[in-house]
């Protein structure tokens, strides 16, 4: 398929292909609002790691930790260089370092150029999580005003993973969710109540019982 013609986007998620074992989600103007409602709303035994970039100034340190512990029922942490990726743990990538995801399942930390003005890269996340996940990678773009994401998320629908993108009309800075959908398409574009919803029900269909295979 042409990158020109990305797949049209569908307005209900589409049926699990294999169980989510990372949900990677990229945000910034606007993201620390929606990335809380979508933190909420993972109940305690969710089984899949999360990995986010929020574009945060270079020079500052990150308060992430601290602020969404008391909002999620799931460990949240700076990510650090070579880590394991544990399931059920939130990871926020850190001020000025690229988080990149490797094949044997760690994270690797980056201080390479910034990609489409940012470090860490939505992009640089996006890309090497859907290399090492494939199908079991779940990608969501959010609020944001530049294209940073965009391309990542093109590379985890044709490595056979799950786009999902918040509409443009409910962000804050709507370039970032827009340039997404036309670059790559997406499985799902939705609000960020609906979009909460739809990652908490994802959930049920990873839980062992209930696994296509």
């Amino acid at each position: 398929m042409s990158p020109s013609k990305p797949p049209a986007a569908s307005t209900s998620a589409a049926a699990p292909r294999a169980p989510v074992e990372l949900v990677a989600i990229g945000a910034s103007a606007g993201g620390v609002e929606v990335i809380s409602k979508l933190l909420t709303a993972l109940p305690a035994d969710f089984p899949a790691a999360v990995a986010i970039v929020l574009h945060i100034p270079p020079d500052r340190d990150s308060l992430l930790p601290g602020l969404f512990t008391p909002r999620c029922a799931l460990p949240v942490q700076e990510v650090e260089d070579k880590a394991p990726i544990e399931p059920g743990t939130v990871y926020f990538a850190a001020p000025d370092y690229h988080m990149l995801v490797e094949p044997d399942g760690c994270f690797a930390l980056s201080q390479d150029e910034a990609v489409n003005f940012s470090r860490p890269s939505i992009d640089l996340l996006f890309e090497s999580a859907a290399v090492a996940y494939r199908e079991r990678l779940l990608a969501i773009v959010l609020t944001g005003g530049s294209a940073d994401g965009a391309a990542g998320l093109q590379t985890v629908r044709q490595m056979g993973g799950r786009a999902w993108v918040q509409d443009p009309a409910s962000a804050d800075a709507p370039a970032m969710p827009a340039f997404a959908i036309e670059r790559a398409g997406a499985d799902l574009v939705t609000g960020p109540a609906a979009l909460a919803r739809s990652l908490a029900a994802l959930a049920l269909t990873m839980l062992p019982d209930s696994r296509d295979r």
